[in-house]
């Protein structure tokens, strides 16, 4: 998660830790690359979520500072027909996700395999008092000012190595000093973990076209059983909106027709099940 660790993306950080632009409204994120990867890169690699959103949806919660609640995504594929053929969410090579942050604060991240512009990473934080944004970055700060175009000399970095290389260089020295002086990391394992279970979300978003909330993903990884359940539910490994149910009555499945009857009808059927069984020790 190297963006974190990048001057712009931080600077965007602090604007909203000040509160220079107010409070959060809207966040946007986008990363574009410059050409799609070979069929072989994509098949087997998870899907556009996973293998490349899953950077700007960590870059949403790191922005937000605060823990996701749910997300709705969708995908669609333009340039490479070739991965049609291959499933889920590897046959999409344009992406675009909602992420529900508290209090309403909405962030909004689009992906695209291929800009035939150069490497597009750029974020964008809309707040109360005003907005702050990103721009790309480019070898050079040179212009050019012609009768038929004025704009930068060159075309933004073409490789995330190049795009990205003081952010790497950064994030390094940060791990290093953290095993030094034994103190906190700046990136957690929580962190990356909680990027993947958004990624997973915004997968399942897609296939089943509905908002899917994170503990449901942590719920269907870990909740085998109802004890396996309430020990994550009772670990701190996660965010508290991240954790599935502690009550195993929370992991039954309502009866669809009751339920539209404005009745649960898992917990009618429970508490008639309690009723009988305390009747009987009675």
């Amino acid at each position: 998660l190297q963006r974190r660790f990048d001057e712009n993306f931080k600077r965007v950080k602090g604007a909203v830790e000040r509160r220079e632009v107010g409070k959060p409204i809207i966040i946007k994120l986008c990363s574009r690359d410059p050409s799609p990867p070979p069929f072989q890169y994509v098949k087997g690699g998870g899907g556009i979520f996973t293998d490349m959103a899953v950077h700007d949806l960590d870059m949403s919660r790191f922005l937000a500072g605060e823990d996701p609640i749910e997300i709705l995504a969708t995908g669609s594929c333009h340039i490479d027909k070739s991965i049609l053929e291959l499933e889920g969410s590897e046959k999409f090579d344009t992406a675009a996700c909602i992420i529900r942050y508290p209090d309403g604060v909405q962030a909004i991240v689009d992906v695209c395999r291929q800009s035939s512009y150069g490497y597009d990473q750029r974020a964008e934080v809309l707040g109360t008092m005003g907005m702050i944004q990103t721009d790309n970055v480019y070898p050079n700060t040179a212009k050019i000012y012609k009768n038929d175009f004025t704009g930068n000399a060159d075309m933004p970095y073409d490789f995330f190595l190049s795009r990205y290389n003081e952010a790497y260089v950064s994030e390094t020295i940060a791990f290093c000093e953290a095993l030094v002086n034994d103190s906190a990391v700046p990136c957690t394992g929580e962190d990356g973990l909680v990027a993947l279970i958004m990624a997973i979300a915004a997968d399942k978003s897609a296939e089943e076209n509905r908002w899917v909330s994170f503990s449901e993903i942590v719920q269907g990884v870990y909740c085998k059983n109802p004890t396996e359940c309430q020990l994550v539910a009772q670990s701190d490994i996660f965010p508290e909106g991240f954790r599935p149910k502690s009550d195993a009555r929370d992991l039954l499945l309502p009866n669809i027709d009751v339920q539209k009857q404005g009745k649960d009808g898992s917990r009618n059927s429970l508490k008639e099940v309690s009723k009988n069984l305390s009747d009987e020790r009675s």
